[in-house]
């Protein structure tokens, strides 16, 4: 039998973020509202938001959830509902700094640290409560989710209001500066923008060489076709050093530049010089970069024009390239690529584990995931579970 993720409503996930509030912090007032932040799902650009390049995700309707209450005292105070069990964190906020703490109460700590210190708020506390739908190591970005819906609830908080999208953009660098410094998991930006932008209905286009956000419609569903994501349950951490081992090649080929693997002239031939010990390995990884860059401004071409089979053949074309170039699969996303078809399918996320998307007909939703299922059963491989994605709201105040 296949498995589903299920996703609860607006409404139960915040009654259940206050119902863990209650439970976790009695001694504390009420929340002073429930927030969420989704989690996301990039349709092509992988591996090119920290080159300059550019990415097309869009915000999942699976959020994480925060009730949130200030404290006078200086202390942040988290309690996380995660896989049947409530996991307690509290500190300082004044003791949160880079590289502590290193754990997953870091992205939230973090968050509100490196946002009082960029000045976009200010802060005296928090007492947090989380429960969340997106999946955990699934390459949906449970982590912006977190990131986010703390920046958003300490932001209104402080302010009084919403952020507008200036706010959100600041909010967005304080979320990565969380995740990369405090937490020490590298990220480019994709997936906070992509939580802090989202719209219902809209994919986004993200320039990173200028910083440009602009959602343009994701209408797939007139030309009856759907989005398939199969999480494959695989282990999955962008925290072990694999990712960092790649974005470090990235970073030394654009401080050798002065400038941006996407400004690089004869990009793949200058990486070649910048480490000649390793000249080969330095070349198929900013192939990647500026081959993956080139497929998803064609690809945002194609979407403006709805022309979805040329998309689809640019998304194959994107997990052949982070398979055999970036090398960033594993054997159970390239097993669910090829059960679903190739065309219209690839990998997302960070890799080394997390899920694989399909754009598929409506109609072979049912027999894609059974294909998948199918073949990692019979490789041993852990039992995927699937979802079909539309695209949410992003960060906002819930109650």
């Amino acid at each position: 039998m296949l498995n589903w993720i299920e996703t609860r409503t607006d409404e139960e996930l915040a009654a259940a973020a206050r119902a863990l509030f209650a439970s976790a912090f009695p001694d504390s007032p009420e929340p002073a509202g429930v927030w969420a932040a989704p989690g996301r799902v990039n349709l092509i650009g992988e591996h090119i938001d920290y080159a300059g390049g550019a990415s097309i995700p869009f915000a999942l309707e699976q959020n994480t959830a925060v009730a949130v209450a200030p404290r006078r005292d200086g202390l942040i105070r988290i309690a996380s509902e995660f896989d049947g069990s409530i996991a307690h964190a509290e500190l300082p906020l004044a003791d949160v700094r880079p590289g502590h703490p290193a754990d997953w109460s870091g992205y939230a700590a973090g968050t509100v640290w490196a946002a009082t210190a960029a000045g976009t708020l200010s802060c005296t506390g928090l007492d947090i409560t989380i429960v969340s739908d997106v999946p955990v190591g699934s390459g949906l970005s449970s982590s912006a989710a977190l990131e986010c819906s703390t920046a958003v609830a300490a932001y209104e908080l402080a302010h009084g209001h919403s952020p507008d999208d200036a706010a959100r953009s600041q909010l967005a660098q304080a979320c990565i500066r969380a995740e990369n410094e405090v937490v020490g998991a590298s990220t480019g930006g994709l997936d906070q923008n992509a939580s802090l932008f989202g719209q219902r209905g809209k994919a986004l286009f993200l320039d990173f060489s200028t910083g440009a956000v602009e959602r343009v419609p994701f209408n797939i569903e007139a030309q009856d076709m759907v989005l398939l994501i199969a999480d494959t349950n695989a282990p999955h951490t962008l925290s072990d050093g694999q990712y960092a081992s790649r974005r470090g090649i990235i970073d030394a080929v654009q401080s050798a530049a002065g400038c941006s693997i996407r400004e690089i002239s004869n990009a793949v031939d200058f990486a070649a010089t910048v480490n000649p010990a390793e000249a080969e390995l330095y070349r198929r990884r900013v192939h990647h970069v500026v081959e993956e860059t080139n497929r998803t401004l064609d690809a945002a071409t194609a979407l403006a024009s709805s022309d979805l089979d040329t998309f689809r053949r640019l998304m194959r074309e994107s997990h052949i390239s982070l398979r055999d170039l970036y090398e960033v699969t594993t054997p159970e996303l390239d097993s669910a690529f090829t059960a679903a078809g190739e065309l219209g399918a690839r990998m997302t996320g960070g890799g080394f584990g997390g899920a694989v998307i399909a754009l598929i007909p409506h109609s072979s939703v049912e027999s894609t995931a059974q294909a998948i299922y199918d073949a990692a059963v019979s490789r041993g491989f852990p039992e995927p579970t699937f979802l079909v994605a539309r695209p949410g709201e992003g960060a906002r105040r819930l109650v």
